[in-house]
This record gives C-alpha cells, sequence and structure tokens, in this order.
C-alpha cells in the first residue's frame, strides 16, 4: 500500500502522521514496529520536521556514471560509501547554512534507502525486506574541502547539510526506475532516475550491511547524477523525487 509518513510539530512536540489517498492521521506507535493510524488531522498547516531522525545517513559517491565525469573522476570498482552525521539533519524549510571559510558548496539531489528494521550481512536478493521506503535527500558538500581533505567527513558533514523530506514514501516499487531533481531558484539542474545508478539499491544494502549495522531509520543517500552546482545566501534549492514529493530548503 502506497502511504507517506510524515513527522511534524504537534501541541509543541514532535508528533508522526499517515497519509493515505490525501487524508492525514495521527500515527500511534512506532511506524518501524507496531502502529496504528490515530485520530484525522488537516492535511496542511503544519510545520514538517524531518521525517526521520537516523543513527547515520551512509551516502554513496560517485554512483552515477555522469556524475563521475563531471568531477572527473573513474567509475568505482565498488560502491565508494562515507558518513553524513545524524547532526546535519535539518527538514524541509530549514536553512542550510554556509559555514564562513567553506568556500564553494554544492546542492545534490538525491534518493535516500530508509531502512526499516535492524540490518547485518543482508544479501542482495533480501535487501528490499529490510526497506521501509524513501526519502528525499540533499547531500550538502563543501567542494573545495572535499577536494583539499580527500576524505569527505569535514565537506559533507556540517551542520544542516543533510536536508530530509518531506515525507518517508511507501509501497513504490524500488525495482523500477525513480526519477529524482535538482532545482534551484526555479531552474532545474540536475534530472536522472535510479536506473542509471551503478551500483542498485539490492547491491549497496548488501555492500553496507556486509560492514556496519543498519538500524531502523537509518538512511542510504544512494548518490547524485550530474549538474551539482553551487549555492549562494538567498537561493532556495529543492529536491524532487517520485513518489515522495518535494524537498526544499532556504539557504543562508
Amino acid at each position: 500500500m502506497n502511504r507517506r509518513f510524515y513527522r511534524f510539530e504537534h501541541d509543541g512536540a514532535p508528533r508522526q502522521a499517515v497519509e493515505e489517498n490525501g487524508a492525514w492521521r495521527l500515527v500511534d506507535g512506532d511506524i518501524f514496529g507496531e502502529w496504528r493510524a490515530g485520530d484525522s488531522i488537516a492535511a496542511s498547516g503544519h510545520r514538517l520536521l524531518a521525517p526521520v531522525m537516523p543513527s547515520k545517513i551512509v551516502a554513496i559517491g560517485l554512483n552515477y556514471k555522469d556524475h563521475a565525469a563531471e568531477q572527473g573522476k573513474a567509475i568505482p570498482a565498488e560502491p565508494l560509501m562515507f558518513l553524513k552525521p545524524s547532526t546535519a539533519v535539518i527538514g524541509p524549510g530549514d536553512p542550510i547554512v554556509i559555514p564562513a571559510g567553506a568556500g564553494r558548496v554544492d546542492h545534490e539531489a538525491e534518493v535516500g534507502v530508509v531502512i526499516g528494521r535492524r540490518a547485518r550481512q543482508v544479501s542482495e536478493a533480501d535487501a528490499l525486506s529490510v526497506v521501509f521506503g524513501i526519502t528525499c535527500v540533499n547531500d550538502v558538500t563543501a567542494r573545495e574541502l572535499q577536494r583539499k581533505d580527500v576524505q569527505y567527513t569535514r565537506a559533507k558533514g556540517f551542520d544542516t547539510f543533510a536536508p530530509v523530506g518531506p515525507c518517508i514514501a511507501t509501497g513504490i516499487d524500488l525495482r523500477s526506475p525513480i526519477g529524482v531533481e535538482g532545482w534551484v531558484n526555479g531552474e532545474r539542474r540536475q534530472a536522472s532516475s535510479t536506473r542509471e545508478l551503478i551500483f542498485g539499491i539490492p547491491k549497496l544494502i548488501a555492500f553496507i550491511s556486509a560492514v556496519m549495522t543498519l538500524l531502523p531509520g537509518d538512511i542510504i543517500s544512494t548518490g547524485t547524477p550530474a549538474g551539482i552546482g553551487p549555492l549562494a545566501a538567498g537561493d532556495r534549492v529543492t529536491v524532487k523525487v517520485a513518489g515522495v514529493g518535494e524537498l526544499t530548503n532556504p539557504v543562508e
């Protein structure tokens, strides 16, 4: 069943809601365990939060051939993974803050895979069974620091460098192509689909879970297509993922 799960401010505290056929209901329980749909609520007028607070975001570098080419990098022989800290996560409408002295800061529109249950050493054949749903991720990157440091922790890990949202969409066929786009100030800069991934979602889950345990709510950010570009204060950047919706953040 196709559902969208949102997290939002409700009576001064974070709360989750489920949307089915345009109708919103509060969630009673744990979306990664036992839950039920509770009271009906309005479908608009809420301050949305990041739909999940992951223990970690496992991001994949150079996972689209066209992006590897624009970076002047060889196609990797196996998934190139790095971590974004949970403290980088922000929600829809929250500002991306460009750090002083960071140099060029880029947008990277990505499909995020949200893990639904504890996963360790999962096979490719069983990989999709541990997925809860998908979301939009903006893998914001301080490009000059990335090149300077070689490894990605500082360039990818600043506070506000992991916008996620607006919801988690479930019931989507992850074996079919999922469209992803990146927009800045109303101009489309990135457009592709998961059909173009070098390493597909089942491969990524198997590869990552052979290294580290994935926990419910963790996100795999599957890589960005060509078209990355710099952000400046005053910009509005949007990530669109088919079936999920739009994640928009201002830049400060």
